[in-house]
């Protein structure tokens, strides 16, 4: 087999003197290592030989003493030897075909429809732990075996599975809830395999991943606005004022492999690494979206998935010296969850969809008002008539997202340009975009005849989040300097440098938190209570009537109330709450009559009067599968 792959046959005057070298030419031509060298079809050789008999005619007829009894005798010979060719030919493709290896075996092992968070190999690596949010409820851990698909509930609390050690131990995510866009946290748990109690460990974690050893734990856990990578629990190896997600340690314990996410809260960024000593390296160029990394058993790759443009993630593989390469592809989104010791793979195919609801201004039921297939509100117009939002997936056809205009009526959606829709100016004639690709810069967008005019960067190395200011002159954003956390910015639009109004750990979230007046941004401080900071300086007052983790989104017309409510909660429970006097009114439940998949809800936008309201809902529907014969 070696011979026929990699070796040149020997040379044919060798084994059988005398063979002409135009047929010796036909039969090297079956031989090829690469098949498109060879014969294409049988014709293309009849027709070879035809013409390599046509030409041993002619110079047998042309010179009949030289055909010596042995020659004559040599004729049939040659017809026998083309036959032996052609046969060679054949078989040898044959055996070429045979060394292609055959196509991977896909077998689902889950049915219900819901969304499966995660999954992991046990030790065995014939037990499968995952878990799932099936007919829109919680996020439960089950378990089920290869052989059979009969799945069983864990007698554990609501939560899911992040790691699996070698010595059978999980790593749980308790009470895991989204907050910000893709990102999701919980209480980091231990608990046998067999069975027990879980053991709190950590607040705010994202990741958790057990080292080859069965020791350590790799963790990625939330602190303030920024992301922050440890291995050991403790030591930091990489902070991101964005964030970081799908840590997991290599099978020599010696890397760490992540998706390095640059705006927080999005799912666009790239595959990296970052070893003991804390030196990061990046191995894959920017990915539009990318959720789900395992190591390949030999440590010599990471595999993930991901997409460059919309959302229909492949299964892609990338090596230690960053060479990339497409695994399998699949209708939909694939997004591989691990790989066992034995190249098995554990992947869900998955329908996502993010669509937005609106209630428009003296309307009675809400209306869906997305344009594709990921479409996300991000602002609604004072007097609830016009929605901004951006396409971020298959629909929008842009890898850098496409921002649109659409009345609340229901009218068609306005394409306005590409990047990613921040805010609509007071007067409605403008929007503030994002651009992603490098370097990242706020523009300003003309809404109908104009120019796009770009802010000044100055020193701001990341953007999250900006909106316009009530007097149309001033933008507000959300943005770090290199090197230090995301705070809140001011930014006026003559070009003049950007003044930082909070402490580093302060972010901003969709909506509008700038109070009428201009005098008052309304966000959560370091302690996650929301607070009340002054535009001018000073200190922040904090909003009790607020629990902790319950974000502002807007201010009342007359700015004596807030509108708040708690990212992850399912339904999204908006609250009114009077700054004065502390009472707090739920002022409205949102949530898409068909609850499956359904993991998230946000942002929620309202108009200060209370007569229009709009949300995204993110909704993923899943299929677990086990993957033999990928490669």
């Amino acid at each position: 087999m070696n011979a026929i792959l990699k070796e040149e046959p020997p040379d044919f005057g060798n084994t059988v003197p005398g063979i002409p070298p135009g047929l010796e030419r036909v039969v090297r031509h079956c031989l090829e290592k690469d098949p498109a060298e060879r014969f294409q079809s049988a014709r293309d050789l009849a027709f070879d030989l035809a013409a390599l008999s046509l030409i041993s005619g002619s110079s047998a007829a042309s010179h009949p003493a030289l055909l010596a009894p042995s020659a004559r005798r040599t004729r049939p010979f040659l017809v026998a030897l083309a036959s032996v060719g052609i046969l060679s030919a054949v078989f040898l493709a044959g055996r070429h075909a045979a060394t292609v290896p055959p196509p991977p075996v896909f077998k689902q092992l889950t049915f219900r429809p819901g969304m499966i968070q995660s999954a992991r190999f046990s030790p065995d690596g014939h037990t499968v732990v995952y878990g799932a949010a099936w007919d829109g409820g919680p996020i439960q851990l089950y378990q089920t075996r290869m052989e059979r698909p009969d799945t069983s509930p864990l007698p554990l609390p609501e939560g899911d599975v992040l790691s699996i050690s070698s010595s059978g131990e999980m790593a749980l995510s308790l009470g895991r809830r989204f907050g910000e866009g893709a990102v999701s946290t919980g209480t980091l748990a231990r608990v046998p395999l067999t069975g027990g109690a879980p053991r709190a460990v950590m607040e705010d974690v994202q990741e958790a991943d057990w080292d080859p050893s069965g020791v350590d734990l790799a963790v990625v856990r939330s602190v303030g606005t920024s992301s922050r990578l440890e291995y050991p629990m403790g030591r930091v190896l990489y902070e991101t004022a964005g964030w970081i997600s799908h840590a997991r340690i290599s099978p020599r314990g010696d890397l760490v492999a992540f998706l390095d996410h640059p705006v927080y809260g999005d799912d666009r960024g790239s595959v990296a690494v970052v070893d003991r000593a804390g030196n990061k390296k990046t191995l894959s160029a920017d990915w539009s979206t990318e959720e789900g990394l395992a190591w390949a058993p030999s440590g010599d790759e990471v595999w993930f998935t991901a997409a460059k443009v919309g959302s229909a993630s492949a299964l892609h593989a990338v090596s230690l010296s960053g060479r990339g390469r497409l695994v399998a592809r699949a209708p939909g989104r694939l997004f591989v969850h691990d790989i066992s010791r034995a190249g098995r793979v554990l992947l869900t195919r998955e329908s996502f969809r993010a669509g937005i609801r609106v209630l428009p201004p003296g309307g009675t039921r809400e209306r869906e008002l997305s344009a594709f297939d990921a479409s996300f509100a991000k602002d609604l117009s004072a007097d609830g008539t016009n929605l901004l939002f951006d396409e971020e997936g298959e629909g929008g056809g842009s890898e850098t997202y496409v921002i649109y205009l659409r009345r609340t009526d229901g009218s068609p959606a306005v394409r306005l340009g590409e990047g990613a829709a921040m805010s609509l100016s007071p007067d409605g004639r403008s929007v503030l975009g994002l651009r992603l690709t490098p370097p990242p810069h706020l523009f300003v967008l003309p809404v109908g005849a104009g120019a796009t005019r770009a802010i000044e960067r100055a020193t701001i190395a990341e953007y999250q989040r900006a909106m316009w200011f009530p007097d149309g002159r001033r933008v507000l954003f959300a943005g770090s300097e290199k090197g230090h956390a995301a705070r809140l910015y001011v930014q006026e639009l003559d070009g003049t440098q950007p003044r930082p109004i909070t402490p580093e750990g302060v972010g901003l979230f969709f909506g509008n938190p700038v109070s009428p007046d201009g005098e008052l941004v309304a966000t959560l401080g370091l302690d996650q209570q929301a607070a009340l900071y002054p535009v001018k300086g000073g200190s922040p007052r904090a909003v009790r009537s607020l629990e902790a983790g319950e974000q502002p989104i807007r201010w009342s017309t007359d700015g004596r109330s807030l509108y708040a409510y708690r990212r992850g909660d399912l339904p999204a429970r908006i609250y009114r709450v009077e700054l004065a006097s502390g009472r707090r009114t739920l002022w409205k439940e949102v949530m898409p009559a068909d609850p499956a998949g359904i993991y998230d809800i946000d942002p929620v936008l309202v108009s200060p009067d209370g007569a229009a309201y709009a949300y995204t809902y993110a909704r993923v529907l899943s299929e677990l599968y086990l993957v033999d014969g990928l490669r």
